[in-house]
């Protein structure tokens, strides 16, 4: 019997209208357009303004866009698998929410919560429960928005991170493609450098938390820039080494976007031809959970049967981790 692994059979994906330049953010802090573009990559960002909405608008929408692509049932669906940092609420499931919103009726639902790593961590998840044979059909989405924890006098934060959702349809296959391996990594001792301090249940909102302004996500950019070159990095390389690919063998680099000199330094240190990187963080930033997503719906045209994909990503906590994934399908 053929061993049985996970394909991605479909993408979907979802960005706001309202797109945030760093002509904007010149007005708002202290920078300018070249200095946001020469240490990050980033142009401009999207940002949902809509009033009483939240990251479920985001994902339905990427949902929503798979399935009228793929003309699927949502009934056929049987669980959702929500990534993301920045849930509609505490307690209540915004998983839950957005499978009933799109008519996924006979599937269960759950949130995942990796910081920048979710959608990674949650292809892994998807990708254990197909091989096992419980379930044929996975929604996987990852839809972040992060202007609600963003401070926009912070210019730290402010010109990193946009908003955005993208959603793939995980399915068993034999054919030898789909998940071939991963490697996965965490060290909490990492937490202090990336946050929102306050809301959860260490320090929970009082008035002097909203004065203080501790419900914005603060980093320290240097520690973080750091472990994350060299984690992405070296993951991305191990990858490869346990697999015996070379630079050769790999068709393209997904690797989240949270930076453009981190997604080079990856590429470099397994020497990849610039021209196998997959690179959208200049029309959307950072958006967290959505980078892998997007960046598949984005090349979905470019990718062919049986290309070799490595994805890498790197998330507070600290998290982060790498795929060998075989490609699926001709668009």
């Amino acid at each position: 019997m053929s061993k049985v692994t996970a394909a991605i059979t479909a993408v979907g994906k979802y960005v706001p209208d309202y797109v945030l330049t760093n002509k904007e953010l010149e007005t708002m802090v202290e920078t300018n357009d070249e200095w946001i573009t020469s240490r990050t990559g980033i142009k401009e960002r999207r940002i949902l303004k809509e009033e009483g909405k939240g990251t479920s608008f985001l994902a339905i929408k990427a949902a929503e866009d798979l399935i009228a692509k793929t003309k699927l049932d949502p009934k056929e669906i049987e669980m959702v698998i929500l990534c993301t940092a920045t849930p509609d609420m505490q307690a209540a499931s915004t998983g839950a929410f957005v499978a009933s919103e799109i008519g996924a009726v006979n599937a269960f639902a759950f949130d995942l919560e990796a910081a920048c790593s979710s959608f990674l961590y949650g292809l892994s998840v998807a990708a254990g429960y197909i091989e096992g044979g419980r379930y044929k059909k996975i929604l996987l989405i990852g839809a972040d928005k992060n202007s609600s924890m963003i401070d926009y006098t912070d210019r730290a934060t402010c010109i990193i991170f946009g908003d955005g959702a993208g959603a793939v349809l995980v399915e068993p296959t034999t054919d030898g493609n789909g998940l071939q391996d991963e490697y996965m990594r965490s060290d909490g001792s990492g937490r202090e450098f990336l946050n929102v301090a306050a809301g959860g249940s260490v320090m929970p909102a009082t008035e002097e938390t909203v004065k203080k302004r501790l419900h914005f996500a603060k980093q320290d950019g240097q520690t973080v820039f750091k472990n994350a070159v060299f984690n992405m990095a070296d993951v991305t390389e191990k990858i490869m080494e346990r697999n015996n690919l070379s630079n050769k063998d790999v068709d393209w680099l997904a690797a989240h976007q949270a930076n453009k000199r981190i997604v080079e330094a990856t590429a470099k240190r397994i020497k990849l031809d610039p021209s196998k990187v997959m690179l959208n963080i200049q029309n959307y930033g950072n958006t967290t959970s959505a980078t892998l997503p997007l960046l598949l719906a984005d090349y979905e045209k470019q990718l062919k049967k049986g290309d070799n994909v490595i994805f890498a990503a790197f998330g507070g906590g600290f998290s982060w981790g790498s795929i060998y994934f075989k490609w699926c399908y001709n668009s």
